[in-house]
């Protein structure tokens, strides 16, 4: 499994020379024979395997109040041991929403190292993007465990209080500079 979430970090396009800098250290830390995914909640080992899926429709993606990070994010789950991180996002799409997930890229389109916040803060998140094609008009089920709410937002105008890569990605989505 190591070698085909390699393959999937060395297929992203980096959008800038900070992409480029977080796939060279992505790739080192895969090749360093760690562990990959978290093997204990909520954040064993301190650095750990996500897969993000911002479900999209036209220019709007949703994001979900999530409790215990305390910000609007994308939709997203940790990668357990022995599955590939597609599989992590369709798994968790049904999980989190009760939706049949399709991707709208077969590649994720970012791949970022991030600092966890709000009430499990103080481990690393590599998380893997991957777009999901949404529909506004659908109603959502999501899990009440994890969220507050969801809600629908145009690309142009993203919450303040999400995750700092989250401009960036819908940079690389709609092809426009970050």
């Amino acid at each position: 499994m190591r070698d085909l979430i390699r393959q999937e970090v060395s297929s992203i396009e980096p959008l800038d020379d900070l992409e480029v800098s977080t796939i060279e250290a992505v790739l080192d830390w895969i090749d360093s024979g760690v562990e990959l995914c978290r093997t204990e909640k909520p954040a064993t080992p301190d650095k750990h395997l996500v897969s993000y899926f911002p479900v999209v429709d036209g220019e709007y993606v949703l994001l979900v109040d999530h409790i215990n990070a305390e910000r609007w994010l994308p939709t997203g789950g940790h990668v357990e041991p022995d599955e590939h991180p597609k599989e992590t996002a369709l798994r968790e799409c049904f999980e989190e929403l009760n939706l049949e997930g399709a991707f709208l890229f077969e590649q994720p389109l970012l791949v970022t190292s991030t600092e966890t916040v709000g009430k499990t803060a103080g481990h690393t998140d590599i998380s893997l993007w991957y777009a999901l094609k949404g529909d506004r008009t659908s109603f959502l089920e999501i899990d009440p465990s994890e969220f507050n709410e969801a809600r629908w937002f145009h690309k142009d105008l993203l919450p303040s209080n999400t995750d700092p890569d989250l401009p960036r990605f819908v940079a690389k989505l709609y092809g426009e500079n970050a």
